[in-house]
């Protein structure tokens, strides 16, 4: 199927994106975008990403060949349902949820189901709205299919070309597969991360904690400066799934918590043990369901000027620098200045550079 027309709702994160990879892998296509803040919209025309926005779906939208739902879970499915009976009979739907199980049911259940396709990019940042969009932000990062029974094995190759032409690497798995391996790896996480912060936020001496929080807890919880609408929805969409999960995490703690009181040095040092060697084994070149932050960490000493040399030496160099700042509390961390960096390009190439004048530089994995 040829790709003319392509459709986008919700020009967020991912929405926008998504818009900003299609229009620069190829100029010709038209795009058009629904969102209910008009500045956004506005944006992206004059960023001439989109050719047109509107605040409600409309004939733009209903003939289009492929439209993106990039909004929450309740709010797609109810696109969805709009969309059933206004669209072409081939136009194919997708989404980009955090959940798939309860669309595909969804979708499948309707009286006239539209070509529907589930996805999932393991691509994006804590960050959110159309500002902190970029068009690589897909690149060499899986992005997970879950066709309903109506995609068509036409439909799916067709968005799987799509795809791979942003330079994402389409993986295909069923919606109860895909909800349970990101139930673990990604939602439970996130409830995880948020309840350190809130039991850190409990603390009588929560202005020190914040004061001092940095390095690993820093890492472990920045997860939890995600979009609370958006996981309050993954949640509830994924609940039983979650809700065993978390029966089980409570078990490995209570446990943990059993062998520290008891001093059972054995098992607490199994414990890490174990967990570090199976840490040890994953990629750290993957992307997975969880943001990645982009940082190198520098070993250096405090000197007039320093923090400044470093940017110029990087910006002389076009390198995209986000941050650079000095960590004061730094356990775990091998250096005491922090950069950060805007994707993976950039931060391979500060690594190379930064080594090659002879500083002492560390990734963060």
């Amino acid at each position: 199927m040829k790709l003319n027309n392509i459709s986008i709702i919700g020009l967020g994160l991912i929405g926008g994106s998504l818009a900003k990879a299609f229009r620069q892998e190829n100029k010709a296509f038209k795009i058009f975008a629904v969102d209910n803040c008009s500045e956004a919209l506005k944006l992206a025309e004059a960023d001439g990403v989109i050719d047109m926005g509107f605040n409600e779906c409309c004939s733009e939208i209903w003939n289009s060949d492929i439209i993106f739902i990039c909004t929450p879970i309740r709010k797609t499915m109810q696109f969805i349902s709009q969309l059933a009976d206004n669209v072409k009979d081939d136009c194919i739907i997708t989404d980009v949820a955090s959940t798939k199980h309860e669309i595909c049911n969804y979708v499948d259940g309707l009286k006239n189901p539209p070509i529907f396709i589930g996805g999932h990019p393991m691509a994006g940042t804590e960050k959110s709205g159309y500002l902190n969009t970029f068009s690589h932000l897909f690149q060499n990062a899986y992005y997970v299919l879950t066709p309903s029974k109506t995609a068509s094995k036409a439909a799916l190759g067709t968005l799987e070309a799509l795809l791979t032409g942003i330079g994402a690497i389409p993986i295909i798995v069923s919606p109860e597969k895909h909800d349970i391996v990101a139930g673990c790896i990604s939602h439970v996480p996130h409830i995880i991360a948020s309840a350190l912060v809130t039991l850190a936020k409990n603390e009588n001496d929560s202005e020190l904690i914040k004061l001092l929080a940095a390095g690993g807890f820093r890492d472990i919880t920045r997860i939890a400066s995600s979009n609370p609408t958006m996981w309050e929805n993954v949640v509830l969409s994924n609940s039983p799934v979650i809700v065993e999960l978390l029966d089980k995490f409570k078990k490995i703690i209570d446990e943990t918590a059993d062998n520290i009181s008891s001093f059972n040095n054995s098992e607490i040092y199994n414990f890490f043990d174990k967990a570090k060697s199976f840490r040890d084994s994953f990629s750290t070149t993957s992307v997975g369901l969880i943001p990645k932050s982009f940082e190198l960490i520098l070993d250096i000493e405090d000197e007039p000027g320093i923090i400044g040399k470093i940017a110029t030496l990087l910006g002389d160099n076009e390198i995209n620098l986000k941050n650079i700042n000095v960590s004061n509390s730094r356990e775990y961390e091998q250096g005491c200045l922090k950069i950060t960096l805007s994707d993976q390009s950039n931060t391979d190439r500060a690594y190379k550079i930064l080594s090659g004048y002879s500083y002492k530089v560390f990734r963060k994995e």
